[in-house]
């Protein structure tokens, strides 16, 4: 059941928002800005849906009201018949997005990604399927309007990456990636195979929301042993001949990150300690929310490499995420970044669950 009174309650901030965006102090608090206007745009959502919602409400019962009457002719009565019918069919999407405006947003949907992309069993064939599933970001990255930069990556001998590490940036990055995490599954005729047998393998992604300017997520340099090499590419060569890749490793809790993509020791440096502030902040929210006993609702989007996700299978074309049971029949799109059709299924289930777990506390 909505409550006109709740919503009322949380309309009734509007006035103070924009009251607080247009205050001088606010527009130098980058931080409180951003919450701001994040939140107004929530609210200015909730607005148009409730007044959709609550008129077609309102016109439903004025519809029946008047065929309740003895006063309208039969032809009246039959447009009013046809009215309430078309407004019966329109309040159940109208209910719904209402709720869904009404479901308190994640902090970190619109912010930048920063993905990992690992070769898990398999051997070589589970690195070229690493490079696989990089290709595939990379080229829905490009659809998307977004931009890719490659932070690290180590190459296999005959192709493909034994890991790759890159962030993402753009509109609602992480809120659209985050369903990837988790482990990837191959089946195919490995280009090693002779004997033409059908080989699984697998990779791992992780997915991490990329830490912002005022986020709380300051590191000690103590805390950090920074090991500067040379870089290298495939086969061992070298990439150039100065030090300019990076490890750093964060001693409290074992992170490490890497780049060597960047000419500059500097650059890469800078490029470490964000992939670094990005597992260290993705690592206090896994802990927040054990400690506040709050559901993984089905590992979508949890961020857990560990739970087997997705299975590509070339012979039958077929993908299947096994999250929510879907499966299509048009692997060799997907795997050249036509992802919209899983994301956007992942996302519809994700609110799903959400909406019954809200639902389940009211």
């Amino acid at each position: 059941m909505i409550d006109r009174e709740h919503i009322e309650r949380a309309l009734s901030r509007l006035p103070r928002i924009e009251a607080e965006l247009s205050s001088p102090a606010t527009a130098a608090n980058q931080k409180r800005f951003r919450e701001l206007v994040q939140e107004h745009a929530a609210l200015k959502r909730l607005a148009a849906r409730a007044q959709r919602f609550f008129t077609l409400t309102a016109d439903a019962a004025e519809h029946r009201a008047l065929l309740g009457s003895e006063g309208p002719d039969a032809d009246l009565r039959e447009l009013a018949r046809a009215e309430i019918a078309d407004l019966e069919a329109a309040l159940p999407a109208a209910e719904r997005e209402l709720l869904e405006a009404l479901l308190p947003p994640d902090p970190n949907e619109g912010r930048n990604a920063i993905l990992e992309i690992r070769a898990g069993t398999g051997g070589d064939e589970a690195a070229l399927f690493a490079g696989d599933l990089f290709r595939m970001y990379n080229r829905y990255v490009a659809t998307k309007g977004w931009k890719l930069n490659l932070v690290d990556a180590s190459t296999s001998d005959i192709g493909g990456y034994k890991e790759v590490v890159f962030s993402v940036e753009g509109r609602d990055v992480y809120g659209t990636l985050r369903y990837e995490s988790g482990t990837h599954r191959v089946q195919r005729v490995p280009v090693t195979e002779a004997a033409g047998r059908i080989h699984t393998s697998a990779a791992t992604v992780a997915v991490f929301p990329e830490v912002e300017a005022d986020d709380d997520v300051e590191i000690n340099p103590q805390d950090l042993r920074i090991d500067i090499f040379c870089a290298s590419g495939p086969g061992g060569q070298g990439v150039n001949t100065t030090y300019s890749a990076v490890r750093i490793t964060h001693l409290p809790t074992g992170a490490v990150a890497q780049s060597q993509d960047e000419r500059s020791q500097h650059r890469n440096k800078e490029k470490c300690l964000k992939v670094l502030k990005a597992r260290i902040l993705d690592a206090r929210r896994r802990i927040e929310e054990e400690k506040l006993g709050k559901a993984r609702r089905s590992q979508i989007g949890s961020g857990d490499r560990s739970e087997r996700i997705r299975t590509y299978n070339f012979p039958q074309n077929r993908v299947t995420d096994h999250r929510i049971n879907l499966t299509l029949y048009s692997l060799n799109r997907v795997i050249e970044g036509e992802l919209e059709e899983l994301v956007a299924a992942l996302r519809q289930h994700d609110l799903q669950l959400r909406l019954a777990e809200a639902q389940q506390k009211a």
